[in-house]
């Protein structure tokens, strides 16, 4: 074993000197990590540095000999059927050297789970490019939601992504039909949420502000278009990133988004609608990693389409994609 000198890539601007060493040597603890760097073993440019330096692209990193330090080969794809392949391939939107943004159908689940043997991430390896990693989730939406979902091509870009989610940096834009119209014909819905249940069968529900177990939850709303006070469009954004929040906001409404199989009760299916969730995340706008804004937006599922022709809603075109700035 012999000093190894590490080149920091552009993915990885000002990671954290300990989170990029648990990225190349996982199996470093925080602690053999923090000694290493007060024996000075660990360097950056040839200086000391403590476990919390933020790193910069082209730095050099001082790795100083470690039991079973090789660097972990790449992962290797997993063998993936190619009507699985086509199918992911086929939801592709945008794709650059940093992200990847889908229109997943409804009824996909996000992630596997009891009973679901088919997912997106079990299909990530359809979208990698050669020797590149493996694409990763950067949020989730519904199995019962259609719409946008965002995927990073590297772990540096995941990490922005997640913190500018984290942030007020996101701006995502949901299209619902709801049963009703809500009064007033916009605003926010300032609702804390509780879970109640345990795993599949737990379902979140509106709760007192004085619960402590009740989590923070804003979103807004705006009336679109309406069918004779029976069935609304909503325009919805979500403020706060809460499990089936839009979906209990608009139940607190007494508007619940049509077709829903958990919210709503009765009031959410009607006879001569298909009886499916309809609520689809339209638009997603991002700062992109390399610079600037990212916006998307997502053509409606076929359910949706055929609703809003029944109600004589005219969602008009889908415009592209589009990158402004950076």
């Amino acid at each position: 074993m012999s000093v190894v000198i590490l080149t920091v890539s552009d993915d990885e601007a000002d990671i954290r000197l300990d989170r990029y060493f648990r990225r190349h040597y996982p199996h470093l603890t925080q602690g053999a990590l923090q000694k290493l760097c007060r024996t000075g073993q660990i360097r950056v440019e040839g200086k000391r540095v403590e476990a919390s330096t933020r790193l910069q692209p082209g730095q050099s990193v001082r790795v100083p000999p470690i039991p079973m330090a090789a660097k972990p080969a790449k992962d290797a794809p997993r063998p993936l059927d190619e009507r699985l392949v086509r199918e992911i391939k086929g939801m592709v939107l945008y794709q650059d050297k940093q992200v990847i943004v889908l229109n997943k159908p409804a009824g996909l689940a996000v992630q596997g789970g009891p009973g679901i043997t088919k997912h997106i991430d079990m299909m990530l390896d359809g979208l990698r490019e050669g020797d590149d990693p493996r694409p990763r989730l950067v949020h989730r939406i519904d199995r019962d939601t259609s719409g946008l979902l965002l995927l990073a091509r590297t772990p540096g870009v995941a990490a922005k992504l997640a913190e500018a989610f984290r942030g007020r940096d996101v701006k995502k834009t949901y299209w619902a039909v709801v049963v009703g119209r809500p009064d007033p014909l916009e605003g926010e819905i300032d609702q804390p949420l509780a879970r109640l249940g345990m795993g599949a069968n737990a379902i979140m529900v509106a709760a007192d502000r004085k619960d402590k177990d009740a989590l923070f939850a804003r979103s807004t709303y705006e009336v679109v278009d309406s069918a004779a006070r029976k069935f609304s469009w909503l325009a919805l954004s979500p403020l706060t990133g809460r499990t089936h929040q839009l979906r209990v906001h608009c139940e607190s409404l007494t508007t619940p988004i049509l077709g829903d199989p958990k919210y709503g009760g009765a009031a959410a299916h009607v006879d001569g609608f298909i009886d499916q969730l309809h609520l689809h995340a339209r638009q997603l706008e991002i700062p992109h990693p390399a610079g600037g804004k990212l916006v998307v937006t997502a053509e409606l599922p076929p359910h949706m389409r055929e609703t809003f022709r029944a109600l004589g809603f005219v969602p008009g075109s889908t415009p592209k994609p589009v990158r402004r700035g950076g």
